[in-house]
């Protein structure tokens, strides 16, 4: 062995053209990427509303009435003990999870029995969390995505 090692390493011309070269793709996409998040937010919310709606129909299915708008959804998670008091009421509820799911931008869904356009009405405010609005901020109703 003559001796001579090749102890070749990057040097920083070469790490500075990567990272510009990471920085500018980074640039490139990341307002696409950030631009979709509403997209997305909104398409979880209309998967939450069917969710909802499942379990609402089972709770009908089993008890004959829809839970009253005073019993809310909290009625899929624990029996009511106020209004109509539900005679086949699963032990175990009817959502999977044991809290009340939340919007994707952390608000309560809002639950009308009996609804004005069916005989429930459910919908998430939006990013606004008012009433109405548009784009991003636009009420999402499981009237409007049946």
């Amino acid at each position: 062995m003559n001796g001579i090692r090749n102890n070749r390493g990057f040097t920083l011309i070469e790490i500075m053209v990567v990272v510009m070269i990471l920085a500018a793709l980074a640039a490139l996409v990341a307002p696409k990427i950030m631009g979709r998040s509403d997209d997305a937010k909104i398409a979880d919310a209309k998967v939450q509303i069917r969710n909802i709606e499942s379990a609402l129909k089972l709770y009908k299915l089993d008890n004959g009435v829809y839970p009253s708008t005073e019993q809310g959804l909290a009625a899929l998670i624990t029996k009511p003990v106020t209004g109509q008091i539900p005679k086949n009421y699963k032990a175990e509820g009817y959502l999977d999870s044991k809290n009340l799911p939340k919007d994707p931008w952390e608000n309560d869904y809002v639950y009308l029995s009996p609804g004005e356009h069916s005989d429930y009405d459910l919908s998430s405010l939006g990013a606004d969390g008012a009433r109405g609005g548009e784009g991003k901020s636009a009420d999402i109703n499981s009237w409007d995505i049946r």
